[in-house]
């Protein structure tokens, strides 16, 4: 266990990312309560509405609890507009295929089993941490029946859209972007989120801005935030008593976390350069190490900075061991491991997490379907890019009002896991 004198603990613990609130998100909240809106219908979740449309560039949004929510319902509109409307009970994507991120949170993936789907994971690339295109397209060789794919940007860092985009449309399929880490990252000159049939966005407690909880699906089809707002009101329909024809949830956002998230809205890109700057001082802190930093096409594309995330060359890394819930490591001189390096940042009261793991590597879903460079790789040697970051990668603290002297120090104490 990592003991060192020299680095004592904070005595406020630093989080890997809490939320940060301004003062006008508790303007709204009141107002809320005051007007007795504390329900799915107020003025704050029109505004959070329209906010995000606008800030997106799409023409239509529509509130909801949560970004799995706003998933949920996107892989419905997916699975109708390609399938059509399913039976009750089996769901619009009934033992359809559905190519996926793998190396995500499960969120990304568990809504194309609501709707009776099978998850096919797709492998990662180095330059970016997400979908690798080149495995989508050897996907589509293999099962060419596939019309869907959910591309996610992984800690708030855009795909390769352009390459995912061309193999899409190629192969007559349509895509879901799951936005939720890359709230405000740009591509090519766009908000990710708009790039794709419809973009799922997160206001967790933990992401850009928060509203506490809540999501938002935004689309430029009318009848796309139509039919996601009916479902998501129970689909009550148009008449003087409670009328239902298809199958509902209960899936709108609260006008009390929308305040929250109204609140938030106007620290959008503030929270963004704070964040670069976070990741800024850990590429220059960690000058030097065998380390670098997670990865992003400067040329196409900015991020929102999200999670800074650090990557430990192959060579510098001391055997390390990993079971379903544990892990251990042999100390090594020169040499570290995440689970060295997640323990030291413990030990002075630092948040880190390891890297996603991959959705292939999931005791759920270690029976599907896992496509690399290479072809199928389910039970077999080939390269596995998701393990390979899993294994080497780790989240460090990026919490958007960390102090530099607290970021200095846990520099300090990656650099003695080296030693």
């Amino acid at each position: 266990m990592f003991v060192n004198k020299n680095y004592r603990p904070f005595e406020e613990k630093v989080w890997l990312a809490k939320p940060f609130m301004h003062g006008p998100e508790q303007t709204y909240m009141t107002e809320a309560y005051e007007t007795n809106w504390m329900t799915t219908a107020g003025k704050n979740i029109e505004e959070v509405e329209r906010l995000t449309a606008g800030k997106i560039g799409v023409k239509y949004c529509v509130g909801l609890s949560a970004g799995t929510a706003a998933l949920h319902m996107a892989l419905k509109l997916a699975g109708e507009a390609v399938y059509g409307k399913p039976k009750i009970g089996f769901g619009a994507l009934f033992q359809k295929k559905v190519f996926c991120s793998d190396c995500t949170f499960d969120a990304s993936c568990n809504p194309i089993v609501y709707e009776g789907g099978i998850p096919v994971f797709i492998d990662t690339e180095y330059e970016t941490w997400n979908m690798d295109p080149e495995a989508l397209a050897k996907a589509f060789k293999l099962y060419p029946e596939v019309k869907i794919v959910v591309i996610a940007h992984l800690y708030g860092t855009p795909a390769k859209m352009d390459e995912i985009k061309a193999v899409c449309d190629k192969n007559g399929a349509v895509m879901i972007e799951d936005a939720a880490e890359s709230f405000g990252a740009v591509y090519r000159g766009r908000q990710t989120g708009s790039l794709g049939m419809a973009g799922c966005l997160s206001a967790n407690g933990n992401k850009i801005i928060t509203g506490t909880a809540g999501g938002m699906l935004v689309t430029n089809s009318f009848e796309a935030s139509r039919k996601v707002k009916k479902w998501s009101t129970q689909s009550r329909e148009d008449a003087p008593w409670y009328q239902h024809e298809e199958l509902g949830y209960n899936y709108r956002m609260s006008n009390v976390v929308a305040g929250v998230l109204r609140g938030q809205f106007p620290y959008l890109e503030e929270h963004i350069v704070l964040k670069k700057r976070i990741y800024e001082r850990y590429k220059k802190g960690l000058e030097g190490l065998p380390v670098s930093m997670n990865p992003y096409d400067e040329k196409n594309s900015e991020p929102n900075f999200w999670l800074s995330c650090m990557l430990i060359k192959p060579e510098a890394m001391c055997r390390q061991v990993r079971g379903e819930r544990d892990s251990c490591y042999v100390p090594e001189h020169g040499k570290s491991c995440p689970t060295e390096i997640l323990e030291a940042m413990g030990f002075i009261r630092a948040e880190g997490r390891p890297i996603w793991k991959p959705m292939h590597m999931q005791p759920i879903y270690r029976r599907n379907e896992f496509i690399g460079r290479e072809g199928s790789c389910l039970g077999s040697s080939s390269l596995d890019v998701g393990m390979d970051i899993f294994n080497r990668g780790l989240c460090l603290p990026s919490h958007v009002k960390m102090t530099e002297e607290e970021q200095n120090r846990i520099i300090e104490v990656i650099r003695a896991c080296f030693e």
